[in-house]
Parts: structure tokens; C-alpha cells; sequence
């Protein structure tokens, strides 16, 4: 029979919450990768080129960061999630207000519908919304106060 050493008893298991959103948000990573190469809304204005993929490389960065904030779980990170969330509101509310339709058939070069846009923008924005107040509730799991995540 083997013994199994009981010293890991001791060391706190990362939650469930920070694991799922950590699953999360290198999804985001994932999924920001991939958009390279592609044009990029951003504040109101079509970026494509190489303004494009800086802001891709940029967002990607900042997700990967998150995610490996939440595998640490760093104290900085849980306020760099609410940030980050607050600003992707505002991007995507400001994308939906200033981006036409008109300029988006131009750059898909296909008809698009406004309404399925403006219901699927304010549907990512529920659920980015809805996530904030998670994350927010998550707080007390964010017990690394390093200011470094290596």
C-alpha cells in the first residue's frame, strides 16, 4: 500500500469562479488571436493594416495577462478585469453608435441588418455587464498581493 502525503491539505485550491473565468478569458485570448489579420472596430473607427494587427496584438496581450492574473490570483488583476470590462463596454457601445451600416457592408461587402447588429451588440454588452458583477463578487479569492505575476 502506498501513503499519500497529506502536506497538500494545506494549500488553497483555486475556486471554481476563478478557474471558470480564467477558461474564460484565454478563450478571449483565443479568440482575439485569431481576429488577426482581419479589420478591428475600435472607438468608432475601422482599423485595417497594420493599426489593425497592433490592436489585435495588443488586446491579446492585455487578455493573456488576465489570464495568467487569474491563474496567480492576483489582487491587481480582479480591478484590471473591471476595468477592462468597463472599457469594452464603452467600446462596443461607442462602435455601435459611430460604425454605419453603410460602412460595414463596404468593408464585409455584403448586406448587413441593423437590427440583428444592434441586438447582438447589446447582448455581448448584458453579458460583458453580467460578468463585471461576477467578477465582482469574486473579490475575496484574489488573495496574491504581488504586484508581478513571474
Amino acid at each position: 500500500m502506498v501513503e499519500i502525503d497529506n502536506d497538500d491539505e494545506h494549500e488553497q485550491r483555486r475556486p471554481l469562479g476563478i478557474v471558470l473565468l480564467g477558461g474564460l478569458y484565454l478563450f478571449f485570448f483565443l479568440l482575439t488571436m485569431s481576429t488577426f489579420g482581419h479589420p478591428f472596430p475600435f472607438m468608432g473607427t475601422i482599423y485595417q493594416g497594420r493599426p489593425a494587427e497592433t490592436l489585435v496584438f495588443v488586446d491579446s496581450l492585455i487578455c493573456l495577462y488576465l489570464f495568467l492574473g487569474l491563474m496567480k490570483r492576483q489582487n491587481l488583476t480582479w480591478y484590471l478585469l473591471l476595468g477592462y470590462n468597463a472599457f469594452e463596454l464603452v467600446n462596443t457601445l461607442t462602435n455601435l453608435l459611430l460604425i454605419t451600416p453603410a460602412e460595414l457592408e463596404k468593408i464585409v461587402g455584403d448586406k448587413i441588418d441593423p437590427q440583428g447588429i444592434m441586438a447582438s451588440n447589446i447582448s455581448v454588452m448584458i453579458a460583458i455587464l453580467l460578468l463585471s458583477v461576477f467578477i465582482y463578487r469574486q473579490r475575496e479569492y484574489f488573495t496574491n498581493r504581488s504586484w508581478y505575476l513571474f
